[in-house]
């Protein structure tokens, strides 16, 4: 009860631009812990408002998984606004001034946050393979391919940097293990179609 009258009490000493961004600190501090909670356990915690900085502000270099409007960077903006407001104008700063500090602030923490999930989502694809990429390869049957399109077989080969296991078919006679194949096409259904190659070292 007398925390309670002590803090409606120093609530009632601030001006109305402190309130406004001790108000906007609080309720936003709250919002940026939860997401940070949820995003620990695996939830979320994002919405893009399909605003691309590209093509808005015509910034070079960046493509459209750079999002600069998400839940996380409107809630960094305004955490980050509300804090630098109080900071200054706990300074003796005057209004107008702490807005344009607060805004700047907001808007820097803004372009970091989405800059952050543009690596991190940058990142992600880069270790996402695609079969595309195998086109040419050259590798080995790990397990038999049946000949004529009568089975799938599988093959092993490098494929973005690492060696992996894929599934394979083959239009000719059946390739045995340990047969050095090269890859001719990528099929719609994501199986290779490959052919024996002689004299290839594996994974060369």
């Amino acid at each position: 009860m007398i925390m309670t009258i002590t803090l409606l009490s120093w609530w009632g000493e601030l001006t109305n631009i402190q309130q406004i961004f001790w108000g906007i600190s609080i309720v936003f501090s709250v919002l940026f812990v939860i997401q940070f909670v949820l995003s620990i356990i695996g939830i979320d915690f994002d919405a893009d408002a399909e605003a691309d900085i590209g093509d808005a502000d015509g910034v070079d270099g960046l493509d459209a998984d750079f999002t600069l409007l998400s839940v996380r960077s409107i809630i960094a903006f305004f955490t980050f606004f509300g804090w630098t407001g109080v900071v200054a104008l706990s300074g003796g700063v005057g209004a107008v001034m702490a807005i344009l500090l607060a805004s700047s602030a907001g808007f820097a923490a803004m372009l970091v946050v989405a800059y952050i999930f543009y690596l991190f989502i940058k990142l992600q694809s880069s270790g996402t393979l695609n079969l595309n990429n195998a086109l040419g390869n050259t590798g080995e049957v790990y397990l038999v391919i049946p000949g004529d399109k009568a089975g799938v077989g599988k093959v092993q080969m490098k494929v973005q940097g690492s060696l992996r296991e894929l599934d394979a078919i083959t239009t000719g006679e059946s390739i045995p293990t340990g047969a050095p194949i090269q890859v001719i096409d990528v099929l719609e259904n994501g199986m290779l179609l490959v052919e024996p190659v002689d004299n290839l070292k594996y994974l060369e």
